[in-house]
């Protein structure tokens, strides 16, 4: 036999013994691979059930859906109590819609004067906001009785009520910059000011600004000015 071929065909055979064990070898790694993630699902499944049977988690869960339980019912609540509208009143409901609950906002207004039409748009949009706060409004011309005991000179005039007692107002547009083109956001800043309503997480302050260079821009008015009646 040829020598050299007798040499060829041992390192050939060397040769295919070493792919072998290399073979052997990944297969082995690629098993061991595969164990070891199927541990780690497994453990996975386990701790989540783990953290599932958890007596704190579950009791957080508890307090948490009870939470939100009572918070649907006060709000539930406050809507039986005429909250999340801006409704009209009448002067024989007046005393039981201001007494009624924590937070009332009442607008004295006119039916012809402009400045009162404006201030109902703005208070028609942040009442379902600010559900806490009871919104309504009275016609002035039909509730002479507590326009006088209030001391209600200008409209439009918004009061506002704590507990029934009335505490602070907005007379005409003197804390709204003065003029007729104010933002919603501008009245509610004002409002929250004077800690009526609170501030709504969702609510953006890009407004902010533009309401604090109007309040250095207040004109004091006089009556005739702040309120439409001749």
């Amino acid at each position: 036999m040829d020598p050299n071929s007798v040499k060829s065909t041992l390192s050939n055979l060397a040769f295919g013994n070493v792919m072998a064990a290399a073979a052997r070898d990944y297969q082995k790694e690629l098993l061991a691979q595969e164990k070891a993630q199927s541990s780690t699902s497994v453990n996975q499944e386990v701790d989540l059930d783990e953290l599932m049977d958890d007596p704190e988690l579950e009791k957080l869960h508890a307090d948490r859906i009870a939470a939100l339980k009572k918070e649907a019912e006060k709000r539930e609540a406050l809507k039986r109590q005429g909250h999340g509208e801006y409704r009209e009143i009448s002067e024989g409901d007046f005393l039981g819609e201001v007494t009624g609950t924590e937070k009332v906002i009442c607008h004295f207004y006119h039916k012809e004067f402009y400045r009162c039409k404006i201030m109902d748009k703005h208070l028609k949009a942040l009442a379902p906001k600010h559900l806490d706060t009871k919104f309504v409004k009275l016609d002035a011309e039909n509730a002479p009785f507590f326009v006088t005991k209030l001391a209600v000179q200008t409209l439009p005039c918004v009061i506002i009520f704590r507990k029934g007692i009335a505490v602070d107002r907005l007379v005409g547009f003197q804390d709204l910059g003065g003029k007729d083109d104010f933002t919603t956001r501008t009245l509610e800043v004002v409002l929250i000011k004077k800690g009526i309503i609170s501030e709504k997480k969702s609510d953006e302050d890009d407004d902010d600004n533009d309401y604090d260079e109007s309040r250095r821009k207040t004109v004091r008015s006089s009556w005739n000015h702040d309120s439409d009646s001749d």
